[in-house]
């Protein structure tokens, strides 16, 4: 760090928290708004889907985000961007015609929230060395997971509640986005006092020949690494299942007994996925990280895997049996978003060895492009699934998608003691 070390729990809430939220609401939350505004599944599925895009092609403009400015200067923008748009939404809900004006809006977010994604990893790559890199991922995990509590919680709870209240849905909503944009506003300014500076220049990309070159060498130099063939598949299909579990998880909870739900409130839905469920990720997330850190990737990697896909079992039985007991749903949704905390840390550390070296900051968001699109498509098709086959095929369908993932793993090249402490570390 240039001037003096700063400890890295100091600004890896902050920043991990703002990464996580306009995603979780882009992403996640949006599918419970547009269902609360009468949407249905096909349509809710259909165009949130769309909102994965920036994700997936981030990879075309990261190499200038890495090679523009610092990824200090380019987080501070983005939140600031991401905190206008969250209003403008607000504005347009109560509007006629408030589905097309949102959707447009949600989608400038989510590049917004993708650009903020490239600058944030980079200045994390930069700041740590690889085994505080290991080390800290659960708690950047756990960072970015409390965010999931504020949206999938907090705020899908707050809109339920003023409802309740005779508050119309769109007002509701209207005023939950208009108070995200505010604070991210305000986020925007604490970063641009609190952040530290990482020994990153100030770059320009200089002429245009110059920056031609400059783009090309980095795209290449992410396509030539060892074994990029298997992990490009491995990067696309280790979340086929979870992409469409995560998708349909909260219609399911909100839809009725009849259509083959759960029958929950948003309150109830706030309560169980976005709180209960996310202490779950928040557990498996630092469990997973601390014990990346001691033993590293190589002997954590089938078993974060299997831990990941295997719970998908309990919506087959959730969607079989409709219980209505609280407590069995909200274990359940523990249990299940335990395994994918716990599992996902194996994924987070292997895109972070992929990524090392030269141009780290655009690597990495190769590999999480890479890794949208192999949500987003799954994603797109997911309501549509579950229209035709019902909600107990469609989740066994889930589960069998996290065969292809695992079926890759052999054939991975990687750092086997990637995130292990070493003397200089």
């Amino acid at each position: 760090m240039k001037q003096k070390s700063t400890h890295p729990l100091s600004w890896l809430f902050s920043l991990y928290f703002a990464e996580g939220l306009p995603y979780m609401m882009v992403v996640i939350v949006s599918t419970v708004m547009y269902k609360n505004l009468g949407i249905s599944n096909a349509d809710i599925t259909f165009y949130t889907g769309w909102f994965y895009l920036p994700w997936v092609i981030k990879p075309f403009w990261s190499p200038f985000i890495d090679n523009t400015k610092t990824t200090r200067y380019w987080v501070v923008i983005a939140q600031f961007t991401i905190g206008i748009l969250f209003a403008l939404i607000g504005l347009s809900l109560p509007l006629e015609g408030f589905f097309k004006w949102s959707l447009i809006l949600m989608w400038l977010m989510a590049f917004s929230s993708a650009t903020h994604d490239i600058a944030a990893d980079g200045f994390y790559m930069l700041g740590l060395n690889k085994h505080k890199q290991a080390y800290y991922v659960g708690f950047r995990n756990l960072f970015y997971r409390i965010s999931m509590i504020v949206a999938q919680g907090g705020i899908v709870a707050g809109v339920g509640f003023l409802n309740k209240g005779g508050m119309a849905m769109q007002n509701a909503w209207g005023i939950a986005m208009i108070s995200l944009g505010t604070f991210f506003v305000l986020i925007a300014f604490y970063h641009r006092i609190i952040l530290p500076q990482p020994n990153q220049e100030d770059k320009s990309w200089g002429n245009a020949k110059e920056a031609v070159l400059n783009y090309a060498g980095t795209v290449l130099s992410f396509f030539q690494k060892k074994g990029i063939i298997p992990a490009i598949l491995f990067i696309l299909f280790y979340r086929l299942g979870e992409a469409q579990l995560t998708k349909m998880a909260m219609p399911f909870l909100l839809d009725s007994k009849a259509a083959g739900g759960l029958a929950l409130n948003n309150e109830q839905v706030g309560f169980a996925y976005g709180t209960i469920g996310v202490l779950g990720l928040i557990v498996g997330g630092i469990s997973g990280g601390m014990l990346g850190a001691k033993h590293g990737l190589k002997f954590w990697i089938w078993p974060m895997a299997l831990t990941m896909n295997l719970p998908n079992i309990i919506y087959v039985l959730l969607a079989q049996h409709q219980p209505d007991n609280m407590l069995i749903i909200q274990g359940s949704i523990f249990l299940e978003q335990f395994g994918y905390g716990f599992g996902f840390t194996a994924f987070m550390l292997y895109l972070l060895s992929l990524a090392e070296g030269k141009n780290s900051t655009a690597h990495y968001a190769f590999a999480t492009g890479i890794m949208a699109l192999g949500a987003m498509v799954p994603g797109m098709i997911s309501g549509t699934i579950q229209e035709h086959v019902g909600y107990p095929h469609f989740f066994i369908w889930v589960l069998l998608c996290g065969i292809p993932g695992l079926v890759l793993i052999p054939f991975l090249k990687y750092d086997k003691d990637f995130g292990k402490k070493t003397p200089l570390s």
